[in-house]
């Protein structure tokens, strides 16, 4: 008599997310002005609107961009807005921040437009482990935008999993 293996994980209803899958391509990039500073240090007005004035921008075409300064200095927020502005023709987004500030950036833009209808009273498991740089806030999003459809959450691979919400 001959046991079949039966691959219940695929026959079930169970639907997997993987965040991975909607990492959206682009460069992305830490814009540091401390170089654009006297000294480092002092944002001379005149100075800073020259330096953005003359610099090349077009090479962050399609980028997403994190705006920071890395010395002790006092930044007025005029100056980084100022910077957006120049950005804004070429980058796909511009933040001020670090990079991890950069990523949950993106992904909450992604995760704000998704349509979770179709999730709706099933069981979903959102697969961890990614080999791009998906932020950590981005799985509180997805769950917490899940949990008002879906049926169950669960994290990890359908093999194993780990119960995160169930509906009653």
């Amino acid at each position: 008599m001959e046991d079949k293996i039966i691959n219940r994980v695929a026959n079930s209803k169970l639907v997997t997310l993987d965040l991975e899958d909607f990492y959206p391509k682009g460069n992305r990039v830490l814009f540091d002005i401390k170089d654009w500073l006297f000294e480092g240090f002092v944002l001379r007005e005149k100075d800073f609107r020259a330096q953005v004035k003359t610099f090349d921008w077009s090479q962050y075409q399609d980028a997403y961009v994190a705006l920071t300064c890395s010395s002790d200095a006092i930044i007025p927020g005029w100056a980084y807005m100022f910077l957006s502005i120049q950005l804004e023709p070429y980058a796909k987004k511009t933040i001020v921040g670090n990079l991890d500030n950069l990523e949950t950036s993106i992904y909450q833009d992604i995760i704000n437009s998704m349509d979770v209808s179709g999730y709706k009273d099933k069981p979903i498991i959102i697969k961890g482990c990614s080999n791009k740089p998906v932020p950590q806030n981005a799985y509180i999003m997805l769950s917490n935008k899940l949990q008002t459809v879906a049926k169950s959450i669960m994290y990890g691979e359908a093999c194993s999993s780990v119960p995160l919400f169930k509906k009653l």
